[in-house]
C-alpha cells in the first residue's frame, strides 16, 4: 500500500472525482442547464484535474512514457494536441462565450437609465431600488462606477438590476 503522501494514493481519487464533477457539470453546460454554480463548480475542477492527472502522471511515470511510443500513445497525444490548438481559433464562428466579456462590460459600462429600459422598468423605480439598498445612484451612472463608489462585486448589482425575487420584483440573490 502507498504512503499516504505519495501520489498513488491520492492522485487517482482526486482525478476520479474531478473527472466526474467535470463530466457531469460539463453535459450540463452543454445542454444549457448552467443554473446555480454549475458553471463555477466546472472551471474549479479543472484545476482539480489537472492536479489530480499531474500526480497520476507523477506516480505512473514509466508506464506513461512507455505508452506515448506505441503508435497509438503517439497518434493520441497529436490528435488532442491538435484538437486544442484548433479551439484557439473560432473559424468564423461567433460563440456564447466570446460575447459573454463584452456584453458583461458593455452592461457594467451603461448608465443605469438603459439598463432599465432594457429590463424594462422606469429608470427612476431602479434607482430607488438601489436606493432602498443603501446605493445612493443617479440614473446616467454607471455599474461600473457605483461598484467602485460603494466597493460592491459588479456582478452583484448588475443582479440587483436584471433578478427576480419571490415577489417578482427583480434584485440580486441574497437580499
Amino acid at each position: 500500500m502507498a504512503e499516504k503522501t505519495s501520489p498513488r494514493w491520492w492522485a487517482t481519487p482526486l482525478t476520479i472525482g474531478a473527472f466526474l464533477l467535470m463530466a457531469i457539470t460539463g453535459i450540463l453546460m452543454f445542454f444549457e442547464q448552467d443554473r446555480g454554480l454549475i458553471v463555477v463548480v466546472h472551471q474549479w475542477s479543472s484545476w482539480l484535474l489537472v492536479i489530480g492527472a499531474v500526480g497520476h502522471i507523477v506516480a505512473n511515470f514509466r508506464p506513461l512514457k512507455n505508452h506515448l511510443k506505441s503508435g497509438w500513445g503517439t497518434v493520441s497525444v497529436a490528435a488532442f494536441g491538435a484538437i486544442l490548438v484548433a479551439s484557439w481559433f473560432s473559424w468564423g464562428l461567433v460563440t456564447g462565450p466570446q460575447l459573454k466579456r463584452p456584453i458583461e462590460q458593455a452592461l457594467v459600462d451603461a448608465p443605469l437609465s438603459v439598463l432599465a429600459r432594457m429590463n424594462h422598468v422606469d429608470p427612476s423605480a431602479l434607482v430607488a431600488k438601489l436606493s432602498a439598498h443603501g446605493i445612493d445612484a443617479d440614473s446616467e451612472q454607471s455599474i461600473g462606477e457605483l461598484s467602485r463608489k460603494y466597493r460592491l462585486d459588479e456582478n452583484r448589482l448588475l443582479g440587483m438590476v436584471f433578478l427576480l425575487d419571490n415577489g417578482g420584483q427583480r434584485h440580486a440573490p441574497g437580499d
